[in-house]
């Protein structure tokens, strides 16, 4: 039997998670994600594909984050007929996300367009249209946590849920030829212990190779009871300065994952004193896949039989006049606005109006990749540049880790731990000292045989 499995992106970075596998005569992809952090890196996702698009058979996406699900519609569009396979949450956010990714693609491309038609330059196509991704929808189908299904003859595929985000998948591959049968299994992202809303990921107890992410590779989140003391204590901060609160947060995940938390602590966070908004209509609109499937996960973020969040004052604001609307509240407000990295979107317009204000709060709960707005924001830069103007900052800055959807340093060493064979480890999905850190502790603590993924690198199975 030959298996091939050749890491075409997230090796040596956090997105862009792309991995090509190739048995016997078919070539499968995992996953096939957008290249995040700053201009020139997201330059690479107009690059052709490091394979041939003819040649791909089937697509498993292991959940719907747009590092790993953001290139599809680019994929159908260069001529990709074939299933794209993916759990059933993960198609009802993809439905909503990758849309959005495409009109974000439009708008970024007609800005562009504007600045090159004064200089006289080319004009440029968007990477794919809200069209295009619309059209691939078509090719998704989708299955259940723990129900087998075959990708192409000789390999089947398992879901089991990964408690990152809703329809978050572990995914176990299993080939089989003969009577000869080897097990890849790639972790996608993983959830931590003491996930407000997630489950814990599930534990596979045997693989002949183990692709697992490393986000934070090199770090311990918090204890979560110090994370909800820091929520509170910014709340209080901000209530005595008569200030907002800004929250850039991921439209899925951690966007519920704070809605959940200001329910649960209403009173202790006195929130009866706050007019809480979620800015965004696809976190809108998650938030209500979220309602639909919470089967999946069984948290109190609903009232019994309800589809209505448990949390009074809450307002969302779907057009483009209430969100301005919002603009004219100079204190009381908690504005939960995309995009979680700060690099486009709604928190965009908040900032022009909040950052400059010494009483105004912004905390960010998420991973900020190199190259990105957030991540200038919270290494401490002075300024900010928006629509070619320079925004002082002055408002407080808090980085609250302990919301992370991703596991810390522990968590991925106990989650590699519940395998009984201890099988070759690669590491994907993270950045240099992360993987670095995490390599270590691995070998030092399980005596893993872990190597870290390099680009267009090619391992047998």
């Amino acid at each position: 039997m030959n298996i091939e499995l050749e890491f075409c992106g997230a090796a040596g970075e956090v997105t862009g998670s792309l991995y090509v596998i190739r048995f016997d005569d078919h070539t499968i992809l995992l996953e096939c994600g957008l290249i995040q952090g700053g201009h020139k890196a997201e330059e690479r996702n107009g690059d052709p594909f490091p394979f041939a698009v003819e040649d791909i058979d089937a697509v498993v996406l292991s959940h719907a984050h747009i590092d790993h699900s953001g290139r599809i519609p680019l994929l159908v569009r260069r001529g990709y007929t074939g299933p794209i396979f993916a759990q059933h949450a993960t198609r009802a956010l993809c439905e909503i996300m990758l849309p959005d990714s495409g009109y974000l693609n439009e708008k970024d491309a007609e800005w562009e367009n504007k600045r090159r038609a004064k200089n006289g330059k080319a004009l440029v196509e968007p990477l794919y249209t809200k069209e295009d991704a619309e059209n691939c929808l078509s090719q998704f189908e989708s299955t259940k946590y723990e129900q087998a299904f075959e990708v192409v003859p000789g390999l089947t595929v398992q879901f089991h849920d990964a408690g990152h985000i809703l329809g978050s998948a572990i995914v176990e591959l299993k080939f089989s030829t003969g009577g000869d049968t080897r097990t890849l299994v790639f972790s996608g992202d993983l959830g931590y212990r003491d996930a407000p809303v997630m489950n814990s990921p599930y534990r596979v107890k045997h693989a002949d190779t183990v692709l697992m992410e490393s986000t934070y590779g090199d770090r311990m989140h918090r204890p979560f009871d110090e994370t909800i003391k820091e929520l509170m204590e910014v709340f209080e901060a901000a209530r005595a300065n008569q200030g907002n609160i800004l929250i850039p947060a991921f439209t899925v995940g951690r966007t519920q994952d704070l809605l959940y938390l200001m329910a649960e602590h209403y009173d202790e966070w006195r929130l009866d004193k706050w007019r809480v908004f979620l800015d965004s209509p696809m976190a809108i609109e998650a938030t209500d896949t979220y309602a639909k499937y919470r089967h999946l996960y069984g948290a109190k973020l609903f009232g019994p039989d309800s589809h209505l969040l448990n949390l009074p004052n809450f307002h969302t604001t779907r057009t483009t006049e209430e969100s301005m609307m919002i603009n004219e509240i100079r204190s009381g407000a908690i504005i939960i606005a995309g995009s979680g990295m700060m690099s486009g979107g709604r928190i965009h317009h908040h900032l022009k109006n909040n950052i400059g204000n010494p009483a105004a709060h912004l905390v960010v709960v998420g991973y900020q990749a190199q190259g990105t707005l957030g991540r200038r924001i919270v290494d401490g830069t002075k300024e900010i540049k928006l629509w070619g103007g320079l925004y002082p900052v002055r408002a407080s800055v808090h980085t609250v880790g302990g919301l992370s959807a991703h596991g810390d340093q522990r968590d991925l060493i106990d989650w590699y731990g519940a395998f009984e064979n201890r099988p070759p480890l690669y590491l994907v999905h993270g950045e240099h000292d992360a993987q670095q850190a995490l390599t270590r502790e691995l070998k030092a603590k399980l005596g893993a045989p872990v190597s870290i993924a390099e680009p267009h690198q090619v391992i047998t199975i």
